[in-house]
């Protein structure tokens, strides 16, 4: 008899045991916005991130994601995430600066010289304790996705120096640290809409512009460029930001959930662009562009040039957070 009672004893405990793996879970049904297409590498990242919460929730956490904007823009599903009206967002950093000016931080000249320096630094304290500025804005941080490094294309000559700049007309982005960038290094500056760069490029209305690889690949600047230089003067996250009012009524279960599965996508995310900007560097370099890199002692002469303009944004971002993120990349690269 006493055999029996601990053998029923231990059915109803396993039986009980096995019951909450997915009890403290939820149907929920996350809406993620994206200014970019599904195609883009966060769409791999997406699709990583699903499998992982499958596994976890037993596929009651469902991610629906809207990409090219259908949901608005970044900073409209930004304000919406903060609202309450909206769960999720992947979105570059630079449209939030008006939400949280320490973002400006990341569209700092010259920041990283590769993306492991970024990694490190993004995805330790400094990370943690731009996350803790963004909760306080109502957002929680899942983690930092990547859109990646911007580097040069021109018709004018190779850069192998910060002098090579001058008198070259760059287009820009409308931010003002950007302008202020090249603008130092003696370039004339042009902002312009991205649509119309290719035209102005051809044209020679403009000498140069700068992204990414991947970008300058799909949009066929190499059509109308001679010169690709790897000057990585830009890198800029994505933020995989959820709203911390909706956040705040989840399991703790399904919050952990979340941001180990953010992670798992963020790692796919990342190792997808880094193939796909191999892949365009490479179409670069086949249709007849003259690339090069440029040397470890120029990116230290360029940063230095560079600091100026650092000094001139510091107060709007923060000083406590430019002067820390100097303080880490300069232990790093001890």
């Amino acid at each position: 008899m006493r055999k029996f009672l601990l053998t029923t004893t231990a059915l109803a405990f396993c039986a009980g045991g096995a019951a909450p793996a997915f009890a403290e879970f939820n149907d929920r049904t996350i809406r993620v916005s994206n200014g970019i297409n599904a195609d883009h590498p966060v769409g791999n990242g997406i699709e990583a991130m699903q499998k992982c919460l499958d596994e976890k929730s037993g596929g009651k956490l469902k991610l629906q994601a809207f990409w090219g904007g259908a949901l608005g823009g970044d900073l409209q599903a930004t304000q919406a995430l903060r609202s309450g009206v909206q769960e999720a967002v992947v979105t570059s950093s630079s449209p939030l600066v008006g939400i949280e000016p320490a973002l400006g931080v990341f569209d700092l000249p010259f920041l990283f010289s590769n993306a492991q320096e970024a990694y490190t630094v993004l995805d330790g304290k400094f990370g943690d304790m731009m996350s803790e500025k963004l909760a306080a804005v109502g957002l929680v941080n899942l983690g930092y996705w990547e859109n990646g490094f911007r580097n040069l294309s021109n018709s004018v000559r190779p850069v192998t120096k910060w002098e090579d700049f001058e008198g070259m007309k760059v287009r820009v982005m409308q931010n003002n640290i950007f302008l202020d960038t090249f603008q130092n290094l003696g370039a004339n500056a042009t902002p312009m809409a991205f649509g119309e760069v290719f035209s102005a490029l051809e044209t020679k209305t403009i000498d140069a512009q700068e992204n990414p690889y991947v970008t300058i690949d799909t949009s066929k600047f190499f059509e109308v460029q001679k010169y690709v230089t790897e000057t990585n003067h830009a890198y800029t996250p994505f933020l995989f930001l959820f709203s911390k009012a909706i956040f705040d009524t989840y399991a703790p279960e399904e919050q952990a959930a979340l941001r180990e599965c953010a992670s798992v996508g963020r790692d796919v995310e990342r190792s997808v662009i880094a193939d796909l900007n191999k892949k365009s560097l490479e179409k670069i370099k086949a249709a007849g562009l003259e690339v090069n890199t440029l040397s470890e002692e120029e990116q230290k002469r360029i940063r230095e040039k560079s600091m100026v303009v650092y000094e001139k944004h510091k107060e709007e971002i923060g000083a406590d957070v430019v002067d820390s993120i100097l303080a880490e990349l300069a232990a790093i690269r001890k």
